[in-house]
């Protein structure tokens, strides 16, 4: 069709009672409705011509610890019962079968039937000042227990891996939800203007179960969603000029097209043509600062040995380095996610003695090399450093349809899980919680993902009751009706 041609219906389209009538007729009555339910699509946003800028703008509640978090995800739920939570009465029960009291009530993934106990998979050993417990499978990670509190009583609501890291990100096991770092950046926004404000970095092989909504920004404008980057190649998609493109071409090229958004935006008055502007122009700037950013070959070889990096491939150490790199630039929330922790034991590798020890080596030098980094470079005491996954393991042994899997594994557990946090106003050296002799249920200062979410918040500055945003007729905020602050854990 003539571009003329096309220019002529479009204009027929936004200007005549026909084609509005045509287009609109169902709408009306949702319009009408939503008047009268005091909707308001624009209710809850920044100021219209704020709306680019908004993510350089934010304002703290109080005098935050933190100025940004480096969280570090284990994706599938790693076995706290292999790496933290030392139970010798455990393993006193090992081969013996699960109390019958024990199962009544409860929902597993897999297991059914009474399956039997399983003792501790590793030897433990005490670090530190503090005795930490910790096993074998982490030496390095033993080194730093003194600069680490361990939340030994954690537990979540939703026992599948889509669910459970939704509602540890967004608040909610359902889509659509905000993501933690998109909430952190629409309240505090970013100290650099040349970088996103919130970048996510992956490995392991996959991304996580939930997808991508757990680094989306949900009903939020879409400038606050988070960026993947890469270690290797492009480190984000598309982001260098085709062959042929000159800089200065790139550059009247987005003036052009932000011309033409503008125009849009007066026309329309729709916010998401100002996040358009501003994701074209961050992308502009993207094309020198990120490359320069993630370029870890310009680091000694000190470094390199420190972390276990291996320059030019995908790695978790790769992503540790990369994630102090985006720290040091003051990157608000760096998002890592590591894929394969979910050790049922179902099949060769996925098992507690074969694939837990591999990923164990995965991340315990460069986990334990980041802290040591940050902390002789003096970012620990302004980063929030969080490890864990989306749900614990249980103290029995995996069984399917009654049979013990081939390889030794363990389910779902959501009632007791070990996870750490470091810096950013965070005690060092202590332990929180306390879970039963087996390690099935918290029995002491347990701490909800909600109470987590919340105490992140506060490490930043922000109170999570009062960081909400206004959609279809209602304030939404991170820890929706939930989460109390874990005083006992803060600096």
């Amino acid at each position: 069709m003539k571009i003329a041609a096309e220019a002529q219906i479009l204009a027929a389209q936004l200007s005549t009672r026909r084609h509005f009538l045509k287009k609109c007729s169902a709408g009306l009555g949702g319009m009408a409705m939503a008047s009268f339910l005091g909707c308001n699509p624009l209710s809850g946003r920044p100021a219209q011509e704020d709306l680019a800028s908004a993510v350089l703008e934010g304002i703290s509640h109080f005098a935050p610890k933190a100025k940004r978090v480096i969280f570090l995800h284990m994706a599938g739920g790693p076995s706290q019962l292999e790496l933290f939570d030392y139970k010798p009465e455990l393993e006193k029960l090992n081969g013996k079968q699960c109390p019958a009291s024990m199962l009544e009530g409860k929902k597993f993934a897999f297991i059914s039937g009474v399956p039997n106990m399983l003792g501790p998979q590793a030897r433990f050993k005490q670090y530190g000042e503090s005795g930490a417990w910790v096993s074998e499978r982490l030496p390095n990670f033993s080194e730093v227990v003194d600069d680490v509190c361990f939340l030994k009583a954690m537990h979540t609501d939703q026992f599948n891996h889509a669910p459970a890291q939704l509602l540890l990100y967004s608040g909610s096991p359902r889509l659509g939800r905000p993501s933690m770092g998109s909430w952190v950046t629409y309240g505090l926004g970013s100290e650099n203007e040349n970088l996103p404000g919130f970048v996510v970095l992956v490995s392991g092989g996959k991304t996580p179960s939930a997808g991508k909504s757990v680094w989306g920004s949900g009903f939020l404008p879409s400038l606050y969603q988070g960026v993947q980057c890469r270690s290797h190649g492009d480190p984000v998609l598309y982001v260098s000029d085709p062959p042929g493109m000159p800089r200065d071409l790139r550059g009247k090229s987005v003036e052009a097209i932000n011309k033409i958004n503008q125009q849009q935006y007066q026309e329309f008055q729709d916010p998401e043509i100002l996040t358009r502007i501003a994701q074209y122009e961050m992308a502009f700037k993207m094309q020198i600062s990120v490359p320069e950013a993630m370029d870890i070959e310009k680091e000694p070889a000190s470094i390199h040995e420190m972390y276990g990096t291996e320059p030019g491939k995908t790695s978790f150490a790769n992503n540790c380095l990369l994630a102090r790199r985006l720290a040091e630039r003051d990157v608000r929330f760096i998002q890592l996610f590591h894929w394969g922790w979910d050790n049922h034991g179902a099949g060769e590798g996925d098992g507690l003695l074969d694939g837990l020890v591999e990923r164990c080596k995965q991340v315990d030098q460069p986990m334990a090399a980041l802290i040591k980094d940050l902390k002789q470079r003096g970012l620990l005491e302004e980063t929030l450093v969080v490890w864990g996954g989306e749900f614990g393991r249980t103290p029995m042994q995996e069984n399917r349809e009654g049979i013990d899997v081939p390889f030794i594994g363990r389910d779902h557990h959501i009632d007791a899980y070990t996870m750490w946090m470091a810096g950013g106003g965070i005690k060092g050296g202590i332990t929180h919680g306390e879970t039963d002799p087996i390690g099935f249920y918290g029995i002491k200062d347990q701490v909800h993902v909600h109470d987590l979410q919340a105490t992140i918040l506060h490490a930043l500055g922000i109170d999570h009751e009062k960081l909400t945003y206004r959609f279809q007729s209602r304030d939404f905020r991170l820890t929706d009706v939930h989460g109390k602050v874990v005083k006992q854990i803060l600096a």
